[in-house]
Parts: structure tokens; C-alpha cells; sequence
């Protein structure tokens, strides 16, 4: 007898919320001791995290195009403006956002899929970095894609609002339930 997931037992076909994470670019290196994904082996759910290896974040290091994005406070809160402003525009829910020194965290409702809402909010956040001289022209200030978790209940929506607006030291988001395959 095979288990199901309780997902498979919701009645609706769209998530309530979406757990939106991205990070500035050059914080987070494949290879990294905090374990990462790459898009050819380890981007499947429940893969394993990318091994730690030091050889390899010397490499992605290499590559940089300038240094690592770490954001000062007028910058996280020219972003966490920016999202608003997406949310407000655009019609999305905002439920909880955390620009990070080295990250961002939204938790948002929006009819449309997790991917294009994320890249809105990288390309608003980054016009509003640039129109208010916060960062120059040349810099690219996020990584490529991020994390995009689906939330199908309420109690996953609250558990994500509160871990964007109070947790993170130390610690992943972990649905109520769920193996460490499901944590991000």
C-alpha cells in the first residue's frame, strides 16, 4: 500500500501562499558547507543537497562578476518598499516580507505562478536600488532563480509568516509534518 501525501486530498488546484526566497548575488556558492542545488542533478524534490567542496566554491568564486551583495539597511528597506509596490500593482497578497542582509523572504498570494511573481520583485527591488542610488548600474544585485515553496493550508501559511517575520537564525523552514527532503 503506497501513503499519500495530504496534499493530494485538498480540494483546491492553487496553493493559498507562496514562501518566496531569493538572495544577493555571490552569498551563496555551489559547493557551500550549507548545501545548495544545481540545476542539472540536485534540482528534483527530495534530492539531496550538493555535497560540501571547497574546490568548487574557489571556482564559482572565480567567476564572479564583482563582489558578493551584501545589503545595508537603506537598501533592505528600499526593497521590502519595492515588493510592496509589486503587491499593490499587481494585486498580490502580501502577507509577510524580510529583506535580509543577504536574502529576501516574502510569503504572498497571487493567482499566477510562484516564478514570474519572484522575478517582478527582483526587477522592482532593482530599479528601486538604482533609481534611488542605492547600488550602481553595473551591479547585479540577485542570484539567478531562488526558492519557491507552495503553501496549501493555512497552518503552512502561518507557520511561513512567522519564520520569515521571527526565525531564520540557524534555521530552515520546515512544513508541519514533513522530512528534512521538504526543508528549504
Amino acid at each position: 500500500m503506497t501513503t499519500r501525501d495530504y496534499i493530494e486530498f485538498q480540494s483546491r488546484t492553487t496553493p493559498l501562499a507562496y514562501l518566496i526566497t531569493f538572495r544577493t548575488y555571490g552569498t551563496w556558492l555551489h559547493g557551500d558547507g550549507r548545501g545548495s542545488m544545481d540545476r542539472r542533478f540536485h534540482n528534483r524534490v527530495g534530492a539531496p543537497r550538493m555535497a560540501q567542496s571547497p574546490g568548487l566554491v574557489r571556482h564559482e568564486k572565480e567567476l564572479l562578476k564583482h563582489p558578493p551583495v551584501i545589503l545595508n539597511l537603506a537598501q533592505r528597506q528600499a526593497v521590502e518598499v519595492a515588493i510592496t509596490e509589486v503587491c499593490t500593482v499587481r494585486g498580490y497578497g502580501l502577507r509577510a516580507i524580510n529583506a535580509r542582509t543577504n536574502h529576501i523572504h516574502v510569503v504572498v498570494s497571487a493567482a499566477n505562478k510562484p516564478e514570474p511573481v519572484m522575478r517582478s520583485f527582483k526587477a522592482y527591488a532593482t530599479r528601486k536600488l538604482r533609481d534611488t542610488g542605492l547600488m550602481a548600474v553595473e551591479i547585479e544585485p540577485w542570484s539567478r532563480h531562488g526558492s519557491t515553496l507552495y503553501l496549501w493550508t493555512e497552518e503552512e501559511v502561518e507557520i511561513a509568516v512567522q519564520y520569515v517575520l521571527f526565525g531564520q537564525e540557524g534555521e530552515r523552514f520546515e512544513r508541519p509534518g514533513k522530512s528534512d527532503a521538504n526543508k528549504t
